[in-house]
């Protein structure tokens, strides 16, 4: 199968010697001049036009204008970004490939790239580099890889306190745009600012399964699914998607990049569905009142109370100077993911990433699981080695099972807040592992020689991220789905 070789991207105001050296190439010999010839017509030797050619010589600007009115052409058609032709285009692949870290960290004794080289083989030697380079990539997006990225972003929005000034002004200009009047913004709202930007929207029944949205950047159409499920929010998929737009994300460079990416899309539709000015002044009042609740700014806003939770830990230190914690945990009892810049220690590995970890049986997060009332908010304070902590929690389903979302305060700042009154209480020596993970010494007794259990393990324990530019997408359905529905003509 043919490929179609795709140079990697120079600095603004670099030039691309080896594209430049093949169009002087291509140009001499289209009109049928040796490099004596060329040579004598610009003053110099045949062999440092050949390093020329080859891309081992950037020429002055000088010489390049004597070199194009030898040749008959105008100096811009020399800097032209793109090689004359295919067979150019992969000899500059295969050249940068050889002068690349690649080949130097393989010892590979380098290919003479001239005219004696087919270009079968040419083109072979192309794809085997690009194949090795995607391996090696492949094989560096190991789950070791993501943890990491994910303990450096977590760390990145503790220090900021998980506020992001640049992401509210693109919400505000949007919501500005519209003329959003304040207080929740409605699924019309939402279509106006998708319309604003100049996209129409379409509900479609075949939706790639991979994905949330489909965005078709040629045709400024964005695709959603026509059936939503009892738990979605019909705003969310949408304010996604014009969140990526907004923000120009382009493919992921890496695992760290897509997170950034998700962060910041997930961060800007929450700000557009709970704007800055209202929620903060709302939970201003409410601290002033000593009834700040995650609940009260879920029905506010009209949003799930994940969302809310999420844009609580967003706005408290920013506008309410409290320091808070943000906690998803499945009913397995792993943590899904967290924010913290209040002190808590949640568990993690040496790696420093929590994603995954096993919580403490004994924190708000996993008690709520057992609480028969799932409509009310349950609180509860835990004294642990770093502190006392008070946190509201509620149970949510998912098609991944039962969650538990919590939302937390040190002890000193829990007179803000509503549920302070409970008496529920509970202790946590974690890490320490006669907290919850070592079983009592009378049923080791009775069992550490008679059980052997089989581990249910998690796919992701041993295997690579997906592969792709987006992890668990398959973009050939995206890009047959594009091909579908795109108009005709």
């Amino acid at each position: 199968m043919a490929i179609t070789p795709t140079l990697a991207p120079l600095p603004d105001d670099a030039v691309d010697t080896l594209v430049l050296g093949r169009r002087i190439r291509h140009l001499r010999t289209a009109r049928g001049l040796t490099l004596d010839e060329l040579g004598a017509a610009i003053g110099r030797a045949a062999s440092q036009v050949s390093m020329i050619e080859n891309g081992h010589r950037e020429p002055k600007l000088s010489l390049l204008s004597q070199i194009a009115a030898a040749l008959g052409v105008p100096v811009a058609e020399l800097l032209r970004e793109e090689a004359p032709s295919r067979r150019s285009a992969l000899e500059v692949e295969l050249e940068r490939a050889q002068r690349g870290p690649l080949f130097a960290s393989l010892q590979m004794p380098t290919v003479k790239v001239g005219k004696s080289l087919p270009t079968d083989a040419l083109e072979a030697l192309v794809r085997l580099q690009a194949e090795v380079q995607r391996l090696l990539t492949e094989k560096a997006a190991t789950p070791e890889e993501a943890r990491r990225a994910n303990a450096e972003l977590r760390a990145t929005m503790r220090a900021q306190d998980n506020y992001f000034p640049e992401l509210e002004d693109h919400a505000r200009r949007l919501l500005g745009a519209v003329e959003h009047p304040g207080g929740p913004l409605s699924q019309r709202g939402t279509a106006d600012i998708a319309a604003h930007l100049g996209f129409t929207l379409h509900y479609v029944h075949d939706l790639p399964h991979s994905t949330r949205s489909v965005t078709d950047l040629a045709n400024r159409r964005i695709y959603l699914p026509h059936g939503l499920t009892s738990s979605s929010d019909p705003r969310s998929a949408l304010l996604q998607a014009i969140a990526s737009f907004v923000l120009g994300h382009a493919e992921p460079r890496d695992y760290g990049d897509f997170l950034r990416q998700r962060v910041e899309t997930n961060y800007l539709a929450a700000a557009l569905m709970l704007p800055e000015a209202g929620a903060a002044e709302l939970m201003r009042e409410a601290k002033a009142e000593r009834r700040l609740s995650v609940e009260d700014l879920r029905d506010a806003y009209a949003v799930p109370y994940e969302t809310a939770a999420h844009r609580f830990t967003n706005l408290a230190t920013r506008h309410l100077d409290v320091p808070v914690h943000f906690m998803k945990v499945h009913e397995s009892g792993t943590l899904h993911k967290a924010y913290e810049n209040d002190g808590v220690r949640f568990p993690s590995d040496p790696l420093g990433a929590i994603e995954g970890q096993p919580v403490c049986k004994n924190w708000t997060a996993r008690i709520v699981f057992s609480i028969p009332d799932r409509f009310s908010p349950y609180y509860q304070y835990t004294d642990t080695p770093t502190g006392t902590f008070w946190c509201t929690s509620r149970v949510q389903g998912s098609s991944e099972g039962d969650f538990s979302v919590s939302v937390g305060v040190p002890f000193q700042h829990v007179r803000w807040f509503r549920g302070r009154e409970t008496t529920e209480r509970a202790v946590s020596r974690c890490p320490d592992p006669t907290c919850c993970r070592q079983a009592p010494t009378e049923l080791a007794d009775r069992w550490a020689d008679r059980a052997w259990p089989s581990a249910r393990p998690h796919a992701s324990t041993l295997a690579a991220l997906p592969t792709g530019a987006f992890p668990g997408v398959d973009t050939t359905e995206v890009y047959e789905f594009l091909d579908r529905h795109a108009p005709q003509g």
